[in-house]
């Protein structure tokens, strides 16, 4: 289940060879959506404030990376590295919604 979910994550953040296209000319796609499952093992440098913030949210509902992004001070960078180990340590759920859209 972790090496799927790593598998997707990877895929959502695959950089492209090409410049990406003007926002008005993508089509919009669902974001992933994250919960955690566990306390993750932190390495000493992840052990902030704020990344205790983000794990206490992530405990109680599920979010996305643009929502996480709009409400606490990490980085876009910062961020992705976070989700990236969560995701490998099996800590996180990672929810495809694209997969329940109607069709």
């Amino acid at each position: 289940m972790a090496s799927s979910s790593l598998d997707l994550f990877r895929k959502v953040f695959r950089r492209r060879a090409h410049p990406p296209r003007p926002a008005a000319e993508r089509p919009r796609r669902a974001e992933l959506i994250f919960r955690l499952r566990a306390w993750p093992a932190l390495p000493e440098s992840g052990r902030t404030a704020e990344v205790y913030r983000i794990l206490s949210v992530m405990s109680s509902r599920p979010v996305n990376r643009r929502w996480l992004l709009g409400r606490f001070q990490l980085a876009p960078q910062q961020l992705d590295a976070l989700l990236q180990q969560l995701v490998a340590q099996g800590s996180v759920e990672v929810i495809d919604p694209a997969q329940f859209a109607r069709g």
